[in-house]
């Protein structure tokens, strides 16, 4: 009878490059899907066409809109930059996102049920974000010789 165990499953590691990518790419996955099923709480497209809602200016879209074209350009930046610039902008970035999205859930809880799902999204948001930053933090270093 042979002592080794043949049923493990093959892992490798995954470069802290590669997994900071993903995450930000499940994190705007998340974002956008959260912005999406909103639109389906009354009376939200009604605000949207009468212009009643938060975004009512040019300057509130503009400020939003490059909010969230950070999280999917650290996408990117994640996999292309060097490791020390990568890991800066995602500790930077992690944390902001982190904090914005614990206190949107906070604040959002004591909401209509119909929000219940934003709430959902913003910890689940707020938990991959600090996964992001825990990653950054972790970085592993080179071992000179």
């Amino acid at each position: 009878m042979n002592s080794t165990n043949t049923n493990h499953l093959e892992d490798f590691k995954i470069n802290v490059k590669i997994k900071l990518s993903l995450l930000w790419t499940s994190v705007t996955f998340i974002y956008l899907y959260g912005d999406y099923f909103e639109l389906y709480v009354p009376q939200k497209t009604q605000g949207l066409v009468d212009g009643n809602n938060l975004l009512d200016s040019p300057m509130k879209l503009f400020f939003a809109a490059l909010l969230l074209a950070i999280p999917a350009f650290m996408i990117v930046l994640s996999f292309v930059l060097k490791p020390k610039m990568s890991r800066i902008l995602n500790l930077i970035f992690g944390i902001f996102f982190t904090l914005m999205m614990l206190l949107i859930a906070v604040t959002s809880i004591q909401s209509s049920a119909w929000r219940a799902f934003y709430v959902f999204y913003a910890i689940l948001e707020s938990s991959i974000t600090a996964i992001i930053v825990w990653n950054a933090f972790k970085w592993p270093t080179q071992k000179r010789n």
